[in-house]
């Protein structure tokens, strides 16, 4: 990666002269961006910035330097760019820092490509280079200092009645709380005991969501991809699962033509071991789709939260309590969701005492209090035994950033459970 020493030394002059300069560029820097030498400086910089939130004098940095056993060079440097003046024009200066830093950013990751193509990084695949790319080509100097009350009304107004984009339902009760669906950049999590419907809950989602044109990515962690592409044959068919696998071969295939044919949306399915997978998975089989499928999905289904894993923290021998770990997770698929700029739909458990209750307050949820405090949509499916017999699902919700909830806090949903459908009752 090719380094321009007299600029390096131009910026530290500039980090340890200029305040104005090194309050909107030094968030922006990463050490790796440096040479050797200027690398250690830069740090030492960073360190006492961050430690006394002032400007590092020429003595102070000397002394971390020395008591870091830097070599004679490296103290050299910090003199030199202590001594010289900074560009009389700062914005100039901040210009040319950021072309540098995007020149770096993707230096690295085009090394980091490399590496991952010649098999020597051994937690990445090759799917995880057109996101490193992406992330490098991304790097750029954030100059917003964010939304002005007074000044900004009109561009207020202006949000207040813009169109949000949404994935609607076929339920006429779930548009209604939601006011017309899942928004985009949102999590939203439906929270049920084992075998109440979560899955049902998703597969039906999602079939609506292809049936409106929408694309779907479906991520199981639990069952196999043919067994969740047959509950949303069954949902598009209107047949029982069982009637989907008697058809002979002719007959399937001609359902499955129909059933792509009322919509223009497509889906695709990939299973995970179960808490094999976290988000940078997620992220590079979004990329992986987008490059070779030219698939880029409206909306991302992932069955089911509590059974990945986190990108940040790991559970072995019992290191991370579950509290930490869930809200880790959660934290990230919202994370995700804000990125690719869709509604992440996905699912969690009951705690044991929720099993068999008739009505599921949000401490009933399983592991994590972090999940319900990170969902911008939080959903509760109960079915006692009266109501299985009935044909019928409660749903209450527990969290509502799109609407208020006590206007309609609980409602019952019909359920097909042979055809894996949803539909509205009284």
């Amino acid at each position: 990666m090719k380094m321009d020493k007299n600029l390096e030394t131009m910026l530290l002059t500039h980090l340890v002269k200029s305040e104005a300069y090194t309050r909107q560029v030094l968030p922006f820097l990463r050490p790796e961006y440096f040479s050797i030498e200027h690398r250690a400086v830069f740090k030492a910089i960073c360190n006492y910035v961050a430690d006394y939130n002032s400007m590092p004098t020429g003595d102070a940095i000397e002394i971390e330097l020395q008591n870091a056993n830097s070599s004679a060079e490296v103290i050299q440097l910090s003199a030199d760019a202590f001594n010289a003046d900074p560009h009389p024009d700062i914005q100039w200066m901040i210009d040319k820092s950021e072309t540098w830093c995007q020149e770096q950013a993707m230096g690295l990751a085009l090394s980091e490509s490399i590496e991952i193509y010649q098999g020597n990084v051994k937690d990445k695949d090759r799917g995880a280079i057109p996101s490193i790319l992406q992330d490098a080509l991304a790097v750029s100097f954030d100059s917003s200092v964010g939304h002005n009350y007074k000044a900004d009304a009109e561009a207020r107004y202006d949000a207040y009645h813009a169109k949000a984009n949404k994935v609607k339902f076929d339920l006429e009760k779930l548009n209604e709380i939601t006011k017309g669906g899942f928004e985009d950049k949102s999590m939203n999590v439906f929270m049920a005991g084992p075998g109440v419907g979560k899955s049902l809950f998703m597969c039906h989602i999602a079939a609506a969501a292809l049936s409106q044109g929408k694309n779907v990515l479906y991520v199981t962690l639990e069952m196999a991809e043919e067994k969740i592409g047959q509950r949303i044959d069954a949902n598009l068919m209107n047949l029982e699962m069982d009637a989907v696998e008697r058809l002979d071969r002719k007959e399937y295939l001609s359902k499955a033509h129909q059933a792509v044919a009322r919509s223009n949306g497509d889906l695709f399915i990939k299973q995970y071991p179960t808490s094999s997978a976290n988000v940078n998975h997620i992220r590079a089989l979004i990329e992986e789709l987008k490059l070779k499928q030219k698939f880029v999905p409206d909306m991302i289904c992932i069955d089911y939260l509590n059974i990945m894993s986190s990108a940040r923290l790991r559970s072995i021998g019992g290191a991370v309590n579950s509290y930490s770990l869930i809200k880790s997770i959660a934290e990230e698929v919202r994370g995700l969701a804000v990125e690719c700029g869709v509604p992440i739909v996905t699912a969690t458990q009951v705690n044991r005492d929720g099993w068999n209750s008739s009505d599921v307050e949000m401490d009933n949820v399983s592991e994590s209090f972090g999940l319900p405090a990170t969902a911008d949509f939080m959903m509760a499916l109960i079915q006692t035994p009266e109501l299985a017999d009935q044909g019928k699902i409660l749903c209450k919700q527990l969290k509502n950033r799109y609407n208020d909830m006590n206007k309609c806090r609980k409602f019952v949903v019909g359920v097909d459970k042979a055809r894996m459908k949803l539909f509205d009752a009284e």
